[in-house]
């Protein structure tokens, strides 16, 4: 592999990582406040587009070209519907399984929780379903970043081009995610949040609203994974069950990371997809390992245990 793939396959990689990373983050924020994953994280990201679009172009999506009116307004409903989504999760199939706030140690509660995830992802999948029969669409791009110059793309050394969208993910990704883990240790609402991880009861009894902090949560978790949709569907053709796999993913990174630290997330998000890259971009693997390596790396976090990257990513003790 020359340098300039290389650069090129490390380009892409980082913006691809900043989607995982940002879903990842909404899976270890949900985790460190309630003890448990939530499963259908992945459909909010799949569920936030494809409302954004039907609901803007008024019909099945297509990538065409949208004035700035339909743009901002596509952008503005794709992470609101992510943060709708994961919000109504979290009211009609997590909370009546969760008499206690992070307590761990009622079986029951957590199987309801997995029963509860996984019906409303899947809920979520059907009901898109019944409006969009095709196996995968493409999605308008209403951030247009790659509009920022002629040709849409940046010459490297070595004669290999990236895309400017590619670069404009990347800028947005990262500085939405280091804002809200900025926000998470140095806000009132995070310290509370930090304060309901570490002992929810002492938390209600302090006068803490800890279900309002969960439910607080949700919503951040799920525009997060909007705004990962946002990002990165325009570049591919996404299909209805395609939230599986990015949620996956997802949490595989957030294992890498340290499940529970969202830091370690975003990081951990970032590392997977500069990986699935590389293989992508390497002859000895390709595209057909793309889905294989990072859900290998997902079973031998499980396997190997879940600190991940913490122990070097600590969270500030603010």
């Amino acid at each position: 592999m020359s340098g300039g793939v290389a650069l090129q396959a490390f380009l892409s990689g980082l913006a691809l990582g900043t989607a995982y990373g940002l879903i990842a983050m909404g899976f270890s924020l949900v985790y460190r406040l309630t003890g448990v994953i939530s499963f259908a994280h992945g459909d909010f990201v799949v569920g936030g587009v494809f409302i954004g679009v039907l609901v803007v172009l008024g019909s099945t999506p297509v990538a065409a070209a949208l004035d700035v009116v339909h743009s901002v307004g596509l952008a503005v409903l794709i992470v609101a519907a992510g943060a709708a989504l994961s919000a109504g999760v979290y009211f009609v199939a997590v909370r009546p399984f969760l008499p206690g706030v992070g307590h761990r140690s009622t079986r029951g509660d957590v199987l309801g929780w997995v029963a509860g995830g996984l019906a409303a992802g899947l809920l979520i999948r059907e009901v898109l379903g019944l409006v969009l029969t095709q196996d995968a669409y493409a999605v308008p791009d209403p951030l247009r970043l790659g509009s920022l110059t002629p040709s849409g793309v940046l010459q490297l050394p070595g004669g290999e081009t990236v895309s400017v969208r590619a670069l404009g993910v990347i800028g947005i990704g990262l500085a939405v995610g280091i804002l809200v883990e900025r926000l998470l240790v140095l806000t009132p609402v995070g310290t509370a949040m930090k304060a309901v991880s570490e002992d929810p009861t002492a938390a209600a009894l302090l006068g803490l609203p800890v279900r309002r902090l969960v439910l607080v949560a949700f919503v951040v978790a799920g525009a997060l994974a909007g705004l990962a949709g946002l990002l990165i569907s325009p570049d591919r053709s996404l299909g209805v069950d395609d939230g599986v796999v990015l949620g996956l993913k997802a949490m595989a990174a957030a294992l890498v990371g340290g499940l529970g630290s969202v830091r370690g997330a975003l990081a951990g998000g970032l590392a997977l997809g500069v990986i699935e890259s590389f293989v992508v971009a390497s002859s000895v693997l390709g595209p057909h390992y793309a889905d294989v390596v990072p859900l290998t790396i997902l079973l031998i976090v499980l396997a190997l245990g879940r600190r991940g990257l913490r122990s070097a990513l600590r969270e500030d003790p603010e």
